[in-house]
């Protein structure tokens, strides 16, 4: 699982630190969003429910098995562990989910708007298409049905009228991919507010990819910055433009 080798007190530290940037980003309003990891293959250690992000002490956390259940820990569960469970049953890879409102992020679910426009190389290079998924009520078993068709071939979903999700090995890596996503679906909204924007043409996505591949041997980058293979292919779906 990628973190045998992290103490849970450590662990502890991580989400209060990575809750307290996602607030100070304005990503985790008022009580909003959740943040986990994995402590070994049979329980996850998790925000609890009703907390500001920037208020948090390592001892708020709660410890739950991978059916949701609290085993340890003051506090109660967030009603959206259900999430968070059903990425890691998928995603055997990942040690870190970080559910969050950027609120251009959002703007763009609540329009019924994935970010599948390939604008600008950083979004070759990172996380490529972020898809859509469809309307779920929070706190219900219709939230993890909605990731479901997405989760093996990205790292970054929207979703409808709600917020975001991003995944990773450890919390760095989801919440690079979560900063990523808010800073591409800035670059698209104001691409748009100009009035002309100019996606990447086929042959142009292919050079960044060639170019990204002999940066990543030459330096060492974190896995945040990698996305799947399958959300690649995505991309040329949405591109009209001719091969150049």
């Amino acid at each position: 699982m990628g973190r045998t080798a992290t103490s849970e007190s450590e662990l502890r530290g991580e989400l209060v630190r990575f809750s307290k940037w996602l607030s100070s980003l304005g990503f985790m309003p008022g009580t909003a969003g959740n943040l986990s990891v994995r402590l070994d293959e049979e329980r996850l250690l998790v925000t609890p429910t009703g907390m500001s992000k920037l208020l948090l002490e390592p001892s708020d956390m709660v410890i739950v098995d991978l059916e949701g259940r609290l085993l340890s820990g003051t506090r109660k569960v967030t009603s959206e562990v259900g999430m968070h469970l059903a990425i890691y049953e998928v995603r055997s890879d990942i040690s870190a989910v970080i559910h969050s409102h950027p609120p251009i992020a959002t703007g763009f679910a609540c329009a019924g708007k994935g970010l599948d426009e390939v604008l600008c190389q950083e979004g070759v290079m990172t996380l490529g298409a972020v898809p859509l998924a469809k309307y779920a009520t929070t706190g219900t078993g219709e939230v993890a049905a909605s990731l479901a068709p997405f989760l093996r071939g990205h790292e970054a979903i929207l979703m409808a009228n709600h917020g975001a999700v991003t995944y990773g090995n450890d919390l760095l890596e989801a919440f690079l991919r979560m900063e990523t996503v808010e800073h591409l679906a800035h670059i698209e909204l104001v691409a748009h507010q100009l009035g002309s924007p100019r996606p990447l043409s086929v042959n142009q996505i292919e050079q960044v990819r060639m170019a990204k591949a002999k940066y990543l041997q030459n330096v060492n980058v974190p896995k945040g910055l990698n996305h799947q293979p399958e959300a690649v292919a995505e991309l040329a779906h949405y591109i009209d433009q001719p091969v150049e």
